[in-house]
Protein backbone atom coordinates (compact mmCIF):
# COMPACT_ATOMS: atom_id res chain seq x y z
CA UNK A 1 0.00 0.00 0.00
CA UNK A 2 1.63 3.10 -1.05
CA UNK A 3 1.43 6.34 1.18
CA UNK A 4 -1.26 8.06 -0.71
CA UNK A 5 -3.33 4.69 0.00
CA UNK A 6 -2.62 4.74 3.42
CA UNK A 7 -3.52 8.52 3.71
CA UNK A 8 -7.11 7.96 2.11
CA UNK A 9 -7.89 4.72 4.19
CA UNK A 10 -6.77 6.61 7.66
CA UNK A 11 -8.87 9.94 6.35
CA UNK A 12 -11.95 7.64 5.96
CA UNK A 13 -11.51 5.76 9.07
CA UNK A 14 -11.84 9.32 10.95
CA UNK A 15 -15.66 9.61 9.54
CA UNK A 16 -18.03 8.08 11.73
CA UNK A 17 -20.00 7.38 8.66
CA UNK A 18 -16.81 5.43 7.48
CA UNK A 19 -19.05 1.91 6.99
CA UNK A 20 -21.18 3.76 4.41
CA UNK A 21 -18.43 5.23 2.47
CA UNK A 22 -16.82 1.99 2.23
CA UNK A 23 -20.18 0.06 1.58
CA UNK A 24 -20.59 2.75 -1.24
CA UNK A 25 -17.36 2.39 -3.18
CA UNK A 26 -18.23 -1.21 -2.74
CA UNK A 27 -21.35 -0.83 -4.49
CA UNK A 28 -19.63 1.42 -7.27
CA UNK A 29 -17.25 -0.70 -8.21
CA UNK A 30 -19.33 -4.07 -8.21
CA UNK A 31 -21.22 -2.09 -10.73
CA UNK A 32 -18.51 -0.09 -12.64
CA UNK A 33 -17.41 -4.08 -13.07
CA UNK A 34 -20.67 -4.93 -14.72
CA UNK A 35 -20.22 -2.08 -17.18
CA UNK A 36 -16.37 -4.08 -17.83
CA UNK A 37 -17.72 -7.63 -18.63
CA UNK A 38 -20.47 -5.63 -20.86
CA UNK A 39 -17.48 -3.87 -22.25
CA UNK A 40 -15.80 -7.07 -23.29
CA UNK A 41 -18.91 -8.69 -24.93
CA UNK A 42 -19.77 -5.66 -26.75
CA UNK A 43 -16.22 -3.80 -28.12
CA UNK A 44 -15.96 -4.53 -31.90
CA UNK A 45 -12.31 -6.16 -32.80
CA UNK A 46 -11.71 -3.02 -35.54
CA UNK A 47 -12.41 -0.33 -33.19
CA UNK A 48 -9.45 0.32 -30.65
CA UNK A 49 -11.62 1.58 -27.08
CA UNK A 50 -10.34 0.94 -23.74
CA UNK A 51 -11.94 0.60 -20.05
CA UNK A 52 -10.98 3.22 -18.09
CA UNK A 53 -12.03 4.11 -14.38
CA UNK A 54 -15.66 2.94 -15.85
CA UNK A 55 -15.79 4.65 -18.78
CA UNK A 56 -15.37 3.33 -22.31
CA UNK A 57 -12.75 5.50 -24.69
CA UNK A 58 -12.62 5.12 -28.21
CA UNK A 59 -9.60 5.85 -29.93
CA UNK A 60 -9.66 7.99 -33.23
CA UNK A 61 -7.29 7.61 -36.03
CA UNK A 62 -3.90 8.45 -35.74
CA UNK A 63 -1.85 10.49 -37.41
CA UNK A 64 0.94 8.24 -39.89
CA UNK A 65 4.50 9.99 -37.53
CA UNK A 66 2.27 8.09 -34.70
CA UNK A 67 1.87 4.86 -36.99
CA UNK A 68 5.56 4.16 -38.48
CA UNK A 69 6.94 5.22 -35.39
CA UNK A 70 5.03 2.22 -33.75
CA UNK A 71 5.46 0.20 -36.42
CA UNK A 72 9.42 0.49 -36.30
CA UNK A 73 9.61 -0.33 -32.77
CA UNK A 74 7.01 -3.40 -33.04
CA UNK A 75 8.97 -5.17 -35.55
CA UNK A 76 12.43 -4.58 -34.22
CA UNK A 77 10.82 -6.33 -30.80
CA UNK A 78 8.95 -8.63 -32.30
CA UNK A 79 12.09 -9.98 -34.58
CA UNK A 80 14.11 -10.33 -31.30
CA UNK A 81 11.91 -11.82 -29.20
CA UNK A 82 10.45 -14.47 -31.85
CA UNK A 83 14.04 -15.11 -32.96
CA UNK A 84 15.10 -15.97 -29.74
CA UNK A 85 12.00 -17.25 -28.30
CA UNK A 86 11.38 -15.15 -25.44
CA UNK A 87 7.91 -14.27 -25.05
CA UNK A 88 5.42 -12.90 -26.84
CA UNK A 89 4.96 -8.93 -28.13
CA UNK A 90 1.72 -7.62 -28.62
CA UNK A 91 0.52 -4.45 -30.49
CA UNK A 92 -2.39 -2.30 -30.84
CA UNK A 93 -5.71 -4.39 -30.33
CA UNK A 94 -3.79 -6.72 -27.53
CA UNK A 95 -5.80 -5.72 -24.63
CA UNK A 96 -4.52 -6.15 -21.27
CA UNK A 97 -6.75 -6.44 -18.18
CA UNK A 98 -5.24 -4.58 -14.83
CA UNK A 99 -6.98 -4.56 -11.45
CA UNK A 100 -9.66 -2.21 -12.67
CA UNK A 101 -8.96 -0.82 -15.97
CA UNK A 102 -8.69 -2.54 -19.72
CA UNK A 103 -5.99 -1.10 -21.90
CA UNK A 104 -4.67 -1.86 -25.93
CA UNK A 105 -1.04 -0.65 -25.52
CA UNK A 106 0.29 0.25 -28.88
CA UNK A 107 2.80 -2.04 -28.31
CA UNK A 108 3.28 -4.84 -25.04
CA UNK A 109 5.76 -7.64 -24.57
CA UNK A 110 5.32 -10.47 -21.82
CA UNK A 111 8.14 -12.43 -21.25
CA UNK A 112 8.47 -16.65 -21.72
CA UNK A 113 7.06 -17.47 -18.07
CA UNK A 114 3.87 -15.37 -18.25
CA UNK A 115 3.06 -16.09 -22.23
CA UNK A 116 3.79 -19.99 -22.36
CA UNK A 117 0.25 -20.02 -20.72
CA UNK A 118 -1.39 -18.15 -23.58
CA UNK A 119 -3.49 -19.63 -26.22
CA UNK A 120 -4.44 -19.04 -29.82
CA UNK A 121 -8.09 -17.73 -28.67
CA UNK A 122 -7.13 -15.74 -26.74
CA UNK A 123 -7.98 -11.79 -26.30
CA UNK A 124 -7.74 -10.26 -22.80
CA UNK A 125 -4.07 -10.55 -20.68
CA UNK A 126 -3.02 -9.98 -18.36
CA UNK A 127 -0.56 -7.19 -17.10
CA UNK A 128 2.24 -6.81 -19.60
CA UNK A 129 5.93 -6.96 -18.68
CA UNK A 130 6.67 -4.12 -20.89
CA UNK A 131 4.38 -1.20 -22.59
CA UNK A 132 5.00 1.33 -24.82
CA UNK A 133 2.84 4.46 -25.78
CA UNK A 134 3.44 6.02 -28.73
CA UNK A 135 2.02 10.15 -27.38
CA UNK A 136 -1.08 11.74 -29.63
CA UNK A 137 -2.19 15.34 -28.88
CA UNK A 138 -5.53 13.49 -27.79
CA UNK A 139 -3.95 10.91 -25.28
CA UNK A 140 -0.95 12.53 -24.21
CA UNK A 141 -3.17 12.76 -20.73
CA UNK A 142 -3.95 9.79 -20.75
CA UNK A 143 -0.87 8.07 -21.38
CA UNK A 144 1.32 10.04 -18.69
CA UNK A 145 -2.08 10.32 -16.07
CA UNK A 146 -3.79 7.15 -15.61
CA UNK A 147 -2.08 4.46 -17.84
CA UNK A 148 1.32 5.95 -15.87
CA UNK A 149 -0.42 5.21 -12.50
CA UNK A 150 -2.19 2.00 -13.51
CA UNK A 151 0.56 0.47 -14.89
CA UNK A 152 3.54 1.61 -12.26
CA UNK A 153 0.71 0.07 -9.55
CA UNK A 154 0.18 -3.34 -11.67
CA UNK A 155 3.59 -3.81 -11.44
CA UNK A 156 4.11 -3.27 -15.61
CA UNK A 157 7.99 -3.46 -15.21
CA UNK A 158 9.09 -1.10 -17.97
CA UNK A 159 7.17 1.52 -19.65
CA UNK A 160 7.94 3.33 -22.51
CA UNK A 161 6.41 6.62 -23.71
CA UNK A 162 7.29 7.72 -27.18
CA UNK A 163 6.81 11.34 -28.36
CA UNK A 164 6.67 11.18 -32.46
CA UNK A 165 7.12 14.88 -32.75
CA UNK A 166 10.12 15.55 -30.57
CA UNK A 167 11.27 12.03 -31.61
CA UNK A 168 12.22 11.34 -28.37
CA UNK A 169 12.02 8.36 -26.01
CA UNK A 170 11.04 7.81 -22.64
CA UNK A 171 12.19 5.00 -20.19
CA UNK A 172 10.99 4.19 -17.03
CA UNK A 173 11.60 1.22 -15.04
CA UNK A 174 10.12 -0.13 -11.56
CA UNK A 175 12.41 0.83 -8.54
CA UNK A 176 12.78 -1.44 -5.59
CA UNK A 177 9.78 0.32 -4.29
CA UNK A 178 7.32 -0.36 -6.67
CA UNK A 179 7.97 3.25 -8.23
CA UNK A 180 8.81 4.22 -11.87
CA UNK A 181 11.72 5.86 -12.37
CA UNK A 182 12.87 7.72 -15.27
CA UNK A 183 16.01 6.09 -16.66
CA UNK A 184 16.34 7.97 -19.88
CA UNK A 185 14.91 10.61 -22.13
CA UNK A 186 17.04 11.01 -25.17
CA UNK A 187 16.06 11.23 -29.39
CA UNK A 188 19.89 10.11 -29.82
CA UNK A 189 22.11 7.34 -28.45
CA UNK A 190 20.98 3.65 -27.92
CA UNK A 191 17.98 2.66 -25.53
CA UNK A 192 18.68 -0.78 -23.27
CA UNK A 193 15.82 -2.39 -22.73
CA UNK A 194 15.42 -4.17 -18.82
CA UNK A 195 13.27 -6.05 -19.33
CA UNK A 196 13.91 -7.88 -22.68
CA UNK A 197 17.21 -9.34 -22.73
CA UNK A 198 19.64 -8.20 -24.88
CA UNK A 199 17.48 -5.70 -26.61
CA UNK A 200 19.64 -2.55 -27.28
CA UNK A 201 18.93 -0.28 -30.66
CA UNK A 202 19.53 2.59 -31.63
CA UNK A 203 16.72 5.30 -30.63
CA UNK A 204 16.96 6.57 -34.47
CA UNK A 205 15.58 3.08 -35.61
CA UNK A 206 12.28 4.08 -34.36
CA UNK A 207 12.09 7.46 -36.39
CA UNK A 208 14.10 6.70 -39.17
CA UNK A 209 13.50 4.23 -41.67
CA UNK A 210 16.36 3.64 -43.40
CA UNK A 211 18.10 3.35 -40.08
CA UNK A 212 15.13 1.10 -38.62
CA UNK A 213 15.70 -1.89 -41.74
CA UNK A 214 19.92 -1.81 -41.00
CA UNK A 215 18.62 -2.80 -37.22
CA UNK A 216 16.50 -5.29 -38.64
CA UNK A 217 19.04 -6.87 -40.77
CA UNK A 218 21.61 -7.09 -37.57
CA UNK A 219 18.82 -8.91 -35.38
CA UNK A 220 18.09 -11.30 -38.07
CA UNK A 221 21.81 -11.81 -38.44
CA UNK A 222 22.37 -12.83 -35.24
Amino acid sequence: MTTTHKNIVHDILQLPDAPSIVQEVTDALAEEQKRRIDFYNDIDEHVKAEFINGEVVIHSPVKKRHTSAAGRLYALLMTYVEKFRIGFVGNEKVMIECKRNSYEPDICYFDKDKSKHFNEDQSIYPPADLTVEVLSKRTAHIDRGIKYEDYEANNIREYWIIDPIKETIEQYRLDETGTYELILKSGEGRIKCEVVEGFNIPIRAIFDADENLKVLGEILSK
